[in-house]
């Protein structure tokens, strides 16, 4: 008898055929287990290895022994009439149809559903989708499977990148990297994420990362019924993870390509770099986004070291630049702002040289910009730029906006707002901008209801007190809003725009000490102003002019401290025209058109009626566009008493000036204090009723958090 007919005889084949069948199913299992438990790597390495070590032995063993009705025997010991080899043969053959029925199923299910539904409940969703599309996507980030944690940032951007090639193309709708990554980590089922993001596909998948290899799995799963529409692994070097990232982007668009480009094939293309170069760029734009101080000093570094390993890196320039505008003494660093401006500009050009339409080094030029008086137009050109090749780049759509703001063109900023929470609903700066313009605009409904949304995915976040404390700012209610903020900067000491709406309260409650201590520069001057320090209110005031940022505060305190010849030679020795005065400060981009009303009181003042007329018609202008785009807070309605007071209509003035304090309107205790265009009406009887009221709630304000009484 042949060696191998002895081995099918004593049923060797079979075994190692129910093993191989068996062990392959078992393996599968453990990877998907191990996976959703992000077991580190080794340990399926260690199940595989047991594996295949099983092997050899279960042939040796299926080789030496019998199974015979009295047990297991070595084969040596069963008399060949007695054995049973044949009927366990038979049996053997029904369990390799068993066992490979089970590992069809196992395909299948994979292949057609998501792995787990962990919710029953679905979640509330972010925004209202006027019209579900198949042309939507979120990239959700990558699951970390390598062993070192601190690899995560690697897989973070790789998830990155992809989302990015795939937001190149503008028929598809990519949900932004904020809200994407607010999901790591979290079980959620995917419908639950795909409705809070409004979109109908997911891409997820996980990175491991072992010395200079590197395996990326992807899945692409349609959110409505979790169907896997398709699923790859990759196992390749690291200098080929840019290979891999296009692979991922390009399957993705062949399998929506029916719904979304009618057949067209589209291949992305991502500029490759070093290897080395390319983990240190992944880092550092992860540390990019912690915004603080060390962290953006950690990303400088470690992009002054890819740059040195590969100059011709366009993308690594850009994100250089970026971080020395962030790095300035003015955002979270301690750089003086020329040194910053001139470091990012090196870099930034360096990088449009390489490559003329990097989105996102154009994105920093046009940060760099608005730092600049007078570059707004500069600034919207570049970030407009920016994003019509990567609509993707929130920050950039946030700049944007600004930008916007600083150009008095509101209806756009508005929409550029409301476009960026539909593309990113769970973006930070953009859920507060939005809140704020819903709030000037009054509509307290809106502005709810953003609240609402975000409320279920940050419980307890300082952005959630914010906003509720802007809520009662907006009311009028400053002591609510006081206690709400300054909770939020127990958890944010530092933040910036938590300081800004502590000083609002503070302004609002007269607490005009403790706001020349901790408001923000023009808070301060205004607390210094109130104080009567008029020298220390002045000195922080020509700093700011001087900078560049803000004149306002120069001439208001030249004009309410009775000396207008000064006021007019300030103005005049910087601008020939009123023209050209507002074509650097637009009247729309500051919201109102109080500066413009300081310098029509000041020519006023002196007996030059045109000037004083073509001021206030300009001031009248601002006032009509703003109140035309919808804007209506309190301020603004202050604003208009002032202006008809200045034009002699006294009925008018009160009725608007009544309107104001009964929106809530805190602004000391005496009106004339702050306008000195109001002193005309001091002593009027229905005027002083007004401004009683005021300082009646005024006094509410103080008593509910601790304060005297103050009085006129």
């Amino acid at each position: 008898m042949s060696l191998f007919e002895e081995l099918k005889r004593r049923n060797v084949v079979r075994v190692g055929v129910v093993y191989l069948i068996a062990a392959w199913l078992l393996a599968q299992v453990a990877d998907l287990l191990l996976e959703s438990f992000q077991a580190p790597e080794w340990v399926i390495q260690a199940i595989l290895i047991v594996l295949l070590v099983g092997f050899p032995v279960a042939l040796i063993l299926a080789w030496a022994f019998e199974l015979t009705p009295e047990g297991i025997k070595k084969e040596k010991d069963v008399d060949r009439s007695q054995s049973i080899t044949t009927t366990t043969g038979r049996k053997l053959d029904r369990t390799i149809i068993a066992v490979l029925l089970l590992g069809l199923a196992y395909f299948v299910w994979e292949s057609r559903f998501s792995p787990a539904e962990i919710e029953d409940d679905p979640a509330p969703a972010i925004t209202e989708v006027a019209e579900e599309t198949a042309k939507s996507i979120a990239v959700l980030p990558f699951v970390n499977m390598s062993s070192d944690s601190e690899q995560e940032y690697f897989s973070d951007g790789i998830s990155e990148e992809i989302l990015n090639s795939l937001a190149k193309i503008k028929e598809l709708k990519v949900a932004g990297r904020t809200s994407s990554f607010a999901f790591k980590g979290q079980n959620q089922d995917l419908r639950q994420i795909g409705d809070a993001l409004g979109v109908e596909h997911i891409l997820e998948g996980s990175v491991r990362k072992s010395g200079t290899k590197v395996r990326i799995t992807a899945q692409l799963i349609q959110v409505d019924d979790g169907f896997h529409l398709w699923s790859d692994t990759y196992d390749r070097e690291l200098d080929d993870v840019f290979t891999i990232q296009d692979e991922i982007a390009t399957a993705i668009l062949v399998q929506l390509k029916a719904q979304l480009l009618d057949g067209e094939q589209i291949v992305i293309s991502t500029p490759a770099m070093n290897s080395v170069s390319y983990d240190q760029y992944l880092l550092a734009k992860q540390r990019i986004y912690e915004r603080s101080r060390p962290t953006l000093e950690a990303a400088a570094d470690l992009l002054d070291r890819a740059i040195a390993t590969d100059p011709d890196y366009a993308p690594a320039y850009a994100q250089r630049g970026i971080t020395a505008l962030l790095l300035s003494e003015d955002s979270y660093g301690v750089l003086p702002e020329e040194q910053s401006q001139t470091q990012a500009k090196l870099y930034l050009d360096q990088a449009l040289r390489l490559d003329p339409q990097q989105p996102e080094a154009l994105a920093g030029l046009g940060l760099y910009y608005r730092n600049i008086p007078g570059k707004t137009t500069e600034s919207i050109e570049a970030l407009e730029k920016a994003l019509a090749i990567n609509p993707n780049l929130i920050n950039a759509s946030n700049w944007l906006q600004g930008a916007y703001a600083d150009a008095g063109r509101r209806g756009e900023q508005m929409k550029m707002l409301e476009q960026m929470i539909e593309r990113d609903p769970l973006y930070r700066p953009g859920i507060n901008n939005l809140h704020n313009m819903y709030l000037a605009r009054m509509e307290l409904d809106k502005a709810q209801a953003t609240i609402d949304r975000i409320r279920p995915f940050m419980p307890n976040d300082p952005l959630l007190f914010s906003l509720d404390a802007n809520m009662f700012y907006a009311r009028g209610n400053a002591a609510q809003g006081l206690f709400l903020t300054e909770k939020a900067l127990a958890l944010q000491p530092e933040n910036s725009a938590l300081k800004a709406g502590r000083g609002t309260a503070l302004l609002m409650t007269s607490q005009y000490e403790r706001l020349a201590e901790e408001g923000i520069p023009w808070q301060r001057i205004v607390a210094l102003y109130y104080l009567g320090r008029i020298e220390e209110a002045s000195i922080l005031a020509w700093e700011l002019a001087n900078s560049g940022e803000d004149v306002s505060a120069v001439i208001g305190i030249l004009v309410n401290t009775g000396k207008p010849e000064e006021a007019i030679r300030f103005f005049e020795e910087r601008w020939d025209s009123l023209e050209a005065f507002e074509a650097e400060y637009p009247l729309l981009g500051s919201g109102d058109a109080g500066t413009m009303m300081d310098i029509a009181y000041a020519y006023g003042s002196i007996g030059n009626v045109e000037r004083f007329e073509q001021a206030m018609s300009r001031s009248r202008t601002a006032l009509d566009a703003i109140t035309g785009l919808g804007f209506k807070h309190r301020f603004l309605t202050y604003n208009e008493a002032v202006y008809f007071t200045m034009m002699g209509d006294r009925e008018r003035a009160l009725v608007l000036l009544s309107e104001a304090v009964d929106a809530g309107l805190l602004v000391g205790t005496k009106f004339s204090d702050g306008w000195v265009a109001m002193k005309v009406m001091d002593g009027d009887p229905e005027y002083e009723a007004i401004q009683a009221r005021m300082v009646e709630h005024l006094n509410a304000e103080r008593a509910e958090l601790g304060l005297e009484p103050v009085s006129t």
